[in-house]
């Protein structure tokens, strides 16, 4: 390998408040253009901000939940720039004081556990929305003054499938944390990233590029992808690597140059004169602290522990909250954790990733007796495993037991030997090429001869019995 890839994330999470950061504007998302705005978040003369208490406390939660010393004192700046989305020409955010700093959070890939320095977490406003037609750029100021937590990484990451793999642990424990809806259609959570590359062995950095206007993690992987790419070739080449701000064009899957990069002088950022600094007392965020729920990381040990799942399994029934507590509740009624841990990771994440359906709706849609039902029936050889599979999708569909479905399409399991036997006999009379195949050695062949039972019944016998009835049958012929 001749270069290696150093890349920064700055992720900006929108919190979950009824109002704005600094006025008494709702947070509605989808409202008509410019109906949740007023004097304070459009910067009028003589408005005056007004810190929202449910914003602090909320940035506290999440500052504490990836490990960062929360401040006792901080303040807010003011970050000039020039753009048509940001009414008072400048945004209040927080400069040299940020709510929270020197944090991290452990990241796994491949097996291979690697921890994530994160610089600071700092509380910002959110700026407008720019809305761009054939003939005019239009610009909603609804979301205007929207609280803002951005969380910055020191440049510890070194590919793009680390990055995924940090975005998706950061999601999970804000999903946890209930700060965050973090969708990132509506722009609840964003992503820039900068990346540069340099020779193996050299301590220098490369000159980095920042990439914007990624609306999906597999688009943040995607467009790493394509820099990292982009950059060694440049340096081939023997061209300079430009400091720069990127665009992902995701239709195109490449990046292009928006704007030369900005440095922190170029925003000239002195104190907001608007807002007093803040003390936030120990007591109020030990108080947080405690408060905090069950994360991921330590849900995954418990199920480990508890229910003696992999670490793996573990891990993934715990990355999203809705599906651990599906699991949960449905262990509790089943005493088969195994088992149903690998229905929520095959069949039904496959139903809910076809439908975009995301796993919040999964209880109401089936509700965790229905799919402890349906299991229960499996053990009891009243269906197969291949019938449940099919007749899962119907009770979602239906809100129908398992047992009313399996009724109606006389879909029970044939355990009857008798019955069996008769048709197992008719196939071997069908097959005595195969037949010979088994004989010599080839244990596909009997494969075949037991799936030629499961269509002759229509997939009702119990597979269990065919496979020992085709064997006592041959090896007595």
């Amino acid at each position: 390998m001749k270069y290696e890839t150093v890349i920064g994330l700055e992720v900006h999470v929108q919190l979950d408040t009824n109002s704005k950061a600094f006025c008494g504007c709702s947070t509605e998302f989808g409202a008509p253009a410019n109906t949740h705005t007023c004097p304070v978040c459009l910067g009028m003369p003589g408005s005056l901000p007004v810190l929202n208490e449910k914003f602090l406390k909320h940035s506290i939660r999440v500052a504490l939940a990836i490990d960062c010393t929360v401040a006792n004192f901080i303040k807010f700046d003011r970050k000039h720039y020039f753009y048509p989305d940001l009414p008072k020409d400048y945004q209040i955010s927080q400069y040299d004081k940020p709510l929270a700093s020197n944090g991290y959070l452990d990241i796994n890939l491949d097996g291979q556990t690697k921890r994530i320095r994160i610089l600071r977490a700092h509380m910002e406003e959110d700026a407008g929305k720019l809305i761009h037609t054939p003939t005019a750029s239009l610009v909603d100021y609804n979301r205007t003054g929207t609280p803002l937590l951005e969380i910055v990484t020191e440049p510890d990451l070194s590919s793009a499938d680390e990055t995924y793999a940090y975005l998706t642990q950061l999601k999970s424990i804000l999903e946890y944390l209930e700060v965050s809806d973090c969708d990132m259609e509506k722009g609840s959570l964003r992503c820039d990233a900068n990346v540069s590359i340099r020779p193996v062995g050299q301590k220098e950095l490369g000159t980095k590029t920042e990439l914007k206007n990624m609306n999906s993690f597999k688009g943040v992987r995607d467009a790493l992808n394509y820099e990292i790419k982009r950059q060694e070739k440049q340096l081939d080449s023997g061209n300079p690597i430009i400091q720069e701000t990127r665009l992902w064009d995701e239709a195109k899957q490449k990046t292009f140059s928006m704007r030369t990069k900005e440095e922190a002088h170029d925003y000239r950022y002195f104190p907001d004169p608007d807002l007093v600094p803040f003390t936030v007392d120990s007591l109020t965020i030990e108080n947080i602290r405690k408060d905090l729920p069950e994360l991921p990381q330590a849900k995954k040990v418990r199920l480990t522990a508890e229910y003696a799942l992999s670490n793996y399994d573990a891990a993934v029934i715990s990355a999203d909250k809705h599906l651990g507590l599906y699991f949960e509740q449905a262990a509790k009624q089943y005493n088969n954790p195994k088992h149903i841990c690998n229905w929520l990771m095959g069949d039904i994440m496959n139903y809910l990733n076809t439908n975009n359906i995301p796993a919040i709706k999964l209880k109401d849609l089936l509700p965790a007796k229905k799919l402890t039902a349906m299991l229960e029936l499996i053990d009891q050889d009243i269906i197969s495993g291949k019938i449940a599979k099919k007749i899962f999708p119907e009770i979602i569909a239906t809100g129908k037991e398992a047992s009313a479905i399996i009724k109606e399409q006389n879909l029970s399991q044939i355990s009857d030997t008798s019955e069996l036997e008769s048709i197992i006999r008719q196939v071997i009379a069908e097959n005595d090429t195969v037949v010979e195949e088994f004989k010599s050695g080839k244990d596909k062949a009997l494969m075949f001869l037991v799936g030629q039972v499961m269509r002759k019944t229509r997939g009702k016998a119990n597979p269990q019995m065919v496979n020992a009835i085709i064997k006592e049958q041959i090896s007595s012929s």
